[in-house]
């Protein structure tokens, strides 16, 4: 796998895992049911995680930092959010949001899984984040 592509594959997973972070950090006061504040927490931190892996490996390939989500992405995330759990702040709609986001980033893990060529620390990386958002996507299902 070039460089550049390894690069785009670094990015687009920290974009990801930062945009599960503030979606999470966006809802979760707003949680009120203890137990899923702990499945909410427990997400943001693997995601952190996958980020400081991906933060760690990235000057192998590039001098520059990983891509994060930029402020206007953060503002729609945001947005979207309140307006969502304006009228319906129930923890059943706050795991339905979260889940929306986290299918979003099964599918994404799972196109990079695809993209054949690529080394093997990097698809360990890609194939604990989908883990990762499996196995959190298991335990939101208990909240709707």
């Amino acid at each position: 796998m070039e460089k550049e592509n390894k690069v785009n594959v670094l990015d687009e997973l920290n974009k990801g895992a930062t945009m599960g972070i503030d979606a999470i950090n966006f809802v979760i006061d707003k949680v009120k049911d203890n137990e899923l504040k702990k499945v909410l927490k427990k997400q943001c931190q693997d995601y952190q995680d996958i980020s400081d892996r991906i933060c760690n490996l990235y000057p192998e390939y590039s001098e520059k930092k990983p891509h994060e989500t930029n402020i206007v992405n953060k503002v729609m995330t945001w947005y979207g959010i309140e307006m969502k759990t304006m009228m319906d702040d129930t923890s059943s709609k706050i795991a339905e949001l979260i889940m929306q986001g986290t299918n979003m980033g099964i599918i994404e893990g799972r196109r990079l899984l695809n993209n054949k060529g690529s080394d093997e620390e990097i698809n360990e990386i890609v194939r604990d984040y989908v883990k990762t958002q499996e196995d959190s996507l298991e335990k939101l299902k208990q909240f709707l």
